[in-house]
Formats: C-alpha cells, structure tokens, sequence
C-alpha cells in the first residue's frame, strides 16, 4: 500500500482566490505562559486544497455537513490532461482515452500539472479547465466528486461561474480545488479520500485529500 498526501499546507503567505485574505495562523497560547500551545485560526471556507459544496452556489442546495460521510471516500482515477495548454480546456477525448476506468471511478481527477505554479503569479493565469461537455458527463455518471489541480473549475476569466452552476443545479456533487501531486498516482483506480473540515452549514470547507494506492 502506498499514500500520497494531495494537500497543500495552508499557511499565512499561501495563494488565495483573487480578492480573498489570506489566512492568519496567530499563536493564542504559549508553551512559556500556559504550557502548551495553540493556535487561533482565521481563514476563508474555500482556503488552500478545499471542497466546494452545492450550497456554495445555490442557497437551498446541500451543505457539505449534510453529506453522509461516504460521500468523501470512493474510487479515484486521474485523468492525465497534462497535454492541456494554457487557455485550453479539458475535452471529453480526454475521458474517451481511458472510458471504461473513467465509468468505474467515483471521483475523477483531472491532472493539469499546474500545481508547480503554486506561489507563482502564474497560478492565477490562464490555467485549463474543464468543458460543458465534461460537466455532463460528470454529472449524468452521477460521479461523488470531481477534483483539479487549479485554482478553480471554472476558468478565471469565468465570472458566471458557469461550470459551477451546471455541476451545482441539481446533483449531488463535491467540487475539490488546488489539488496537488497527481502526476505520483498513475493511471489506474485508487481509494480517494477527501475529509472537509465539519462545520455548520459548511458551504465549502479545507480538506484532506489523501490517495491510497494498491501496489
């Protein structure tokens, strides 16, 4: 058995979404004066490797802590799309090449490469992304979750949000975002585990995103 950590560590000088602060790691108590220590947290729901949930585009729509728990494990597969360009998107040619795993899978993940942008002003750029098409697809498997190695499923440029919105409507899906290391897992199907933070009415939330391969 083999685990590869997908996460980015959050940090006070970690990318964020344009327009988002980054977070604060203020240390609250010390070893010296209480004995211990602990940290108080301040950061944004869809901060550093995160899920978005139905409820972060619709008002009414499912919140992340109202999934069951088997919502954030199942069968992996990453969808190698490092062939992608900048300003390019991400067909269904890419799923045709590897169909029969791609229906088999749970969650697919779409590898872009693009996290050796990470800390780079490049990594709000004109990064890939996924096509309606795609959406469809992903939706009408009824797939748990679709991740990316980006910022964002929609492009940048995208302030309609247009991939969410579809994603979002009516189906009962995870969106994860600023994935990291999917070049290491390979071609075949893995466990995926992808645990957010549980809060209340949790529209987005941190996680651990975790690949438990079979060797």
């Amino acid at each position: 058995m083999k685990v590869i950590d997908l996460t980015h560590t959050i940090s006070e000088n970690m990318p964020v979404y344009p327009g988002t602060e980054t977070p604060k790691l203020v240390t609250a108590n010390t070893y010296e004066a209480n004995g211990f220590k602990e940290t108080l947290l301040t950061l944004f729901s869809h901060t550093g490797t995160h899920m978005d949930a139905p409820s972060h585009i619709f008002e009414h729509r499912t919140t992340l802590d109202a999934f069951p728990v088997d919502q954030f494990i199942g069968k992996g597969l990453v969808i190698d799309c490092s062939d992608v360009e900048e300003g390019q998107r991400i067909t269904m040619e890419h799923i045709h090449a590897v169909k029969e795993k791609a229906n088999q899978a749970e969650f697919l993940l779409f590898y872009t490469g693009w996290d050796k942008h990470w800390g780079t002003h490049t990594y709000f750029g004109d990064y890939p992304a996924i096509n309606e098409e795609v959406a469809d697809y992903l939706i009408n498997t009824k797939k748990k979750g679709v991740g990316l190695d980006v910022i964002g499923i929609d492009p940048i440029t995208d302030e309609n949000l247009t991939i969410h919105h579809k994603l979002f409507a009516e189906t009962e899906i995870v969106v994860i975002e600023n994935l990291t290391r999917l070049g290491e897992i390979g071609g075949e199907l893995f466990t995926f585990f992808a645990l957010p933070l549980k809060y209340e009415n949790a529209d987005g939330a941190p996680i651990r995103a975790v690949a438990v391969l079979n060797e």
